[in-house]
């Protein structure tokens, strides 16, 4: 092989993903590690900070993670004080998980912290990259959902409410496109 000639795998997608995820991780720990939180943990607190009275089945749909990881999640931040899992009241087998107010607060404390993580990571491009960036891997990710081994299924916030008007009970559940 020709020294001048980068090696294949420097342009295989998947070591470019697996090194972006290196980065991006890197990122948020420089910006969120005094919350100690991991992107996981941030991930949880921020779905449950719009997703009121889910169960752990949802939000590891949420967040594209299987049941057992989240489980262990969700325990570690039940254990610092940050959420709260109780049996629902029509189904005592279900989880009901819901942020505790120590939770509320770092959570909003630790969005600051995230977005300029975000903003670092996706810098070495121009605004119009960026949002083809997202829109590609949002692309990628909803055309390959049906191989994931833990499936995702998004979860938005609720719109917006205008003053005055009722807010909805539950945020919308988004399905991707496509399927």
């Amino acid at each position: 092989m020709s020294s001048h000639v980068p090696p294949q795998i420097y342009q295989r997608p998947g070591f470019l993903l697996r090194r972006a995820h290196q980065l991006s991780v890197g990122l948020f720990e420089q910006h969120c590690g005094e919350f100690g939180l991991t992107p996981l943990q941030y991930g949880v607190l921020s779905v449950l900070s719009y997703a009121e009275d889910i169960d752990q089945v949802t939000l590891s749909k949420a967040l594209g993670h299987d049941k057992v990881t989240i489980l262990h999640v969700v325990r570690g931040l039940e254990q610092r004080g940050l959420l709260t899992r109780e049996a629902a009241a029509d189904d005592r087998r279900r989880m009901v998980i819901g942020l505790t107010a120590e939770g509320g607060a770092l959570i909003r404390q630790a969005t600051a912290g995230a977005a300029q993580a975000y903003e670092r990571l996706l810098s070495p491009l121009k605004p119009l990259e960026q949002a083809r960036l997202l829109d590609y891997l949002d692309r990628l990710c909803d055309g390959l959902e049906h191989h994931a081994r833990a499936p995702m299924v998004k979860l938005v916030p609720p719109a917006p409410v205008a003053p005055g008007a009722a807010r909805a009970a539950s945020p919308r559940k988004r399905q991707s496109a496509g399927k």
